[in-house]
């Protein structure tokens, strides 16, 4: 499916997946693209995810899902949608208004 706002192409099958400051080592260090396309079968929680993609789990603090924040253990993610990591570590004022952490 090809999204004529970003020119970007969804696989109804897959989750795009993005990582974000030190997170993105890690895919540099795998030879993955960003975004890195991954084949998801099912609905799953971040942290499922994150565990058939290897990254460690304490580098995770939260998971945007289609442009939504959510904290590693909440949120479902299918196939279709749009994911990225975000390591501990975002400055507190930021976490607020992400949704990271709730006043």
């Amino acid at each position: 499916m090809v999204n004529n706002n970003s020119q970007e192409t969804t696989v109804p099958d897959t989750v795009e997946i993005r990582a974000f400051m030190f997170l993105r080592d890690v895919f540099r260090e795998r030879n993955w693209p960003i975004p890195y396309y991954f084949k998801l079968e099912r609905e799953c929680n971040p942290i499922e995810l994150a565990t058939m993609l290897n990254l460690p789990l304490e580098k995770i603090e939260a998971v945007f899902i289609n442009h939504k924040a959510y904290p590693l253990g909440e949120g479902l993610i299918k196939p279709g949608d749009r994911v990225a990591f975000l390591p501990p570590g975002t400055p507190g004022p930021h976490r607020v208004l992400v949704g990271i952490k709730k006043l």
